[in-house]
Order: structure tokens, then C-alpha cells, then sequence
């Protein structure tokens, strides 16, 4: 009797731990990343005209962190390979999540709890990954390598020669998607500045250096000592820019992104997120760091979602994008929709039409509409992944 108890204890159990990781990881991807159904803007003609010709760039969507073919339609989250194609996006930037607390807020969080782990098992992610965050981020690199073998139009963005042929590509065959690898927040080095060649060498080239806790690197905008950049992190800055790697202010501390505008050599990028004066959220810029950003050279991508514009109205990222450009030129606006990253949305990559037409609407130009959707981008990360220092060829060592 106690032998038939145990057993079917055990097979429930089994069944147990399949239903868990047959239905969880998809329920956390449906439940977190939503599009909420409210009415969208009426796109006019003269929108969708103008929108066909754009060089499309966003600059941060966590689609890596899901157990999704980024290759096919799918009838949840934001970003996929279709949907792209139908919103007409040059180039995408993929980021790597490797670590999230629990109870995340923006207002203050502790580096020692992982909501990452339990997706990652659940997953049944390689159990390499299970323990490590360097892994963690390999893993998500070898998913986009994967996603540029299996799809001809998946078009790796490792050069600035990469970036070009692309652009070629487009005008001449009229398709294809780029995809560059970045990394929301430097956690996955584990505390060893020589793991930043390890990541380079599987394709990363932008990285924020913080996500939602102080590490020791720098202090997050969302962690318990917000800090500025440690002695570790101003090494890490200095080997970004000497490698070829775009460094992220994003979810940075504002005494981190001042460290790091006070000692940029290159452009520096806000991957994600809104500005202070149309959305008063502590993750968003103020107006002082918008003009430090724009004094490196660099771009501010906008988002989509609550926490960058206070809505999801796209007329409300339109204004966002329209206070940049005033306070300190056109040439500083750019994309940047945090899709798949636990956002509710208005609309998905499919639809970015409505950006488009909430530009024409707040009074932006053709020529202001492209540098914004992407021209800037184009010309900043061009710039960004030329090596300051060129690595030493094998017969001149």
C-alpha cells in the first residue's frame, strides 16, 4: 500500500514538473509582455508613404530572454522576424537579460535574489546557464547566431562594414533585418573585467553597465546606493570604447551617467527609456543629462511603455522625442521601444506606423522623421564599432 502511495506520489509529481515546464515559461511571457488593446491612431496615407522609405533602428528589445523562435510569427510578445519585416525595421538591437530581483521596482533594489533562474530552469535552458550569467548571455548570443542561420534576411551587426552592407542590401534586394547583440547591464562579467573579450568575441557590441541593482561596476538608477562608476567601472568604459563596444546609460545611477559623460570618448547611448520633463520617472533623463549626452555625440532612445512616457499612447513618445529635439537638436532622437521586456505596449514592432504618423502629427519634417526612426542611429553605432585601439594581427605578434 505504501509502495502504490509513494509511486503515485511520484507521478504526479512528474506530471507536476511537466505541466510546469510545459505552460509556465509561456504564461510569464504572456502575462508580462501585453499590448493593451486600447484604440490606436489613424495612420494617413502620406504616414505610411513616408514610412516605406525610412531606415528603421530600435535600440533594445529583451526578445532573447523568451523561449521563442525569433524567426516566426508568434501570437505573443512583441518582436519577431515577421513582425520586423512588416514594420519595416532595419536593424534591431537584442539585448541580453541575465538577472532581475524580485519584487523589481524603479525605486530601490537588492542584488541578492534572481527572478532569471526560475525562467531560466523552466525554460530547460542548458544547465550551464542555470549558475551563471556569463553563460546566461552566451546562451543569448548563440540564440541571435542561430536565428542569422536558420533565416537568410537575419543579417549580424558586428562592423560598421556590416552596417553598410545591410543599408546596400535594402536599397538593392529591398529586405533584410539587421541584429546587434547588446547586454542589459554587466552583472554577466562576474567580476572579471577580461570576460568584456568574451562577450565581444560572441558578437556584443553595446552594453548598459547596471540594470536594477548596484553591481560593482556602477550603482543603478534602481538600486539601494545608486553610486556613480567604481574604479572597476571606469575600466570597463575605457576597454568599451578602445574595443569597439557602445556603452549604454540606460538604468545608470545619474552619478554614473555623469562619470560616464565626463569621461566619454565616443558617442554614448540611452538605449531605453523617456526624459524627465514629459514623464517624471526616476529611470528618465533630466535635461541636464539629455545635454550631456548630446555633448558626447550620442542618441536617446525613446520608448513606448508607461514608465518611459507615463502612457502608451505613441502621441505621448512623439512628445518625448519632440522635447529632445528642441532642447538640444534632432540629431540626439532615436528608438528605443524596451519591447519584450516585461512592458505593456500599445502596439508591437509590426505597427510602428503609429510613431510615424504621432511624428507628422506633433509637426516633425520628413527629413527630421528619418534621422529620429533610425538615421541617427545608423550614424552613431556606425561609429561605435570602430575599434580605438585595432586588434594586432597574428603574424605582427
Amino acid at each position: 500500500m505504501k509502495r502504490r502511495i509513494a509511486l503515485a506520489l511520484l507521478v504526479l509529481l512528474i506530471a507536476a514538473a511537466g505541466v510546469f515546464f510545459l505552460f509556465a515559461p509561456r504564461w510569464a511571457e504572456e502575462s508580462m509582455n501585453q499590448i493593451d488593446g486600447q484604440a490606436l491612431i489613424e495612420v494617413s496615407d502620406e504616414a505610411r508613404a513616408l514610412h516605406k522609405t525610412l531606415t528603421i533602428v530600435d535600440l533594445h528589445s529583451d526578445t532573447l530572454l523568451w523561449d521563442r523562435d525569433l524567426t516566426g510569427r508568434a501570437n505573443r510578445g512583441h518582436v519577431d522576424l515577421p513582425r520586423l519585416e512588416d514594420g519595416n525595421v532595419a536593424l534591431q538591437v537584442f539585448s541580453s537579460v541575465t538577472k532581475t530581483p524580485k519584487d523589481q521596482n524603479y525605486d530601490a533594489n537588492g542584488a541578492d535574489s534572481d527572478n532569471i533562474t526560475a525562467l531560466v530552469i523552466g525554460q530547460l535552458q542548458p544547465v550551464r546557464t542555470w549558475s551563471s550569467l556569463l553563460e546566461r548571455s552566451l546562451y543569448h548570443a548563440q540564440k541571435l547566431e542561430d536565428a542569422a542561420g536558420k533565416a537568410s534576411a537575419v543579417k549580424l551587426i558586428r562592423r560598421p562594414q556590416d552596417i553598410d552592407g545591410l543599408i546596400g542590401r535594402r536599397n538593392i534586394k529591398g529586405n533584410g533585418v539587421g541584429a546587434m547583440f547588446s547586454a542589459e547591464g554587466l552583472q554577466s562579467l562576474e567580476g572579471d573585467l577580461d570576460n568584456l573579450d568574451v562577450l565581444y568575441a560572441a558578437g556584443m557590441r553595446m552594453a548598459g553597465l547596471t540594470h536594477f541593482f548596484d553591481n560593482d561596476l556602477a550603482g543603478s538608477m534602481h538600486g539601494l546606493e545608486k553610486g556613480g562608476l567604481t574604479d572597476k567601472g571606469r575600466e570597463a568604459v575605457r576597454r568599451m570604447e578602445d574595443m569597439g563596444m557602445v556603452v549604454d546609460i540606460a538604468h545608470c545611477s545619474h552619478q554614473c551617467v555623469a562619470d560616464i559623460i565626463a569621461m566619454a570618448r565616443r558617442p554614448v547611448v540611452s538605449s531605453h527609456g523617456g526624459v524627465q520633463a514629459t514623464c517624471e520617472v526616476n529611470r528618465n533623463l533630466t535635461d541636464d543629462e539629455i545635454r550631456g549626452v548630446a555633448r558626447t555625440g550620442g542618441i536617446i532612445g525613446v520608448g513606448y511603455w508607461e514608465g518611459a512616457i507615463c502612457s502608451t499612447d505613441p502621441r505621448a513618445a512623439a512628445r518625448a522625442m519632440k522635447h529632445i529635439r528642441d532642447l538640444v537638436g534632432i540629431e540626439h532622437v532615436a528608438l528605443g521601444s524596451d519591447y519584450d521586456g516585461a512592458v505593456t505596449v500599445r502596439f508591437d514592432t509590426s505597427q510602428l506606423t503609429q510613431v510615424t504618423q504621432a511624428l507628422i502629427d506633433e509637426g516633425f519634417s520628413a527629413d527630421e522623421i528619418r534621422a529620429a526612426m533610425g538615421g541617427n542611429a545608423i550614424r552613431v553605432l556606425s561609429a561605435g564599432l570602430e575599434p580605438l585601439t585595432p586588434p594586432i594581427a597574428e603574424d605582427a605578434r
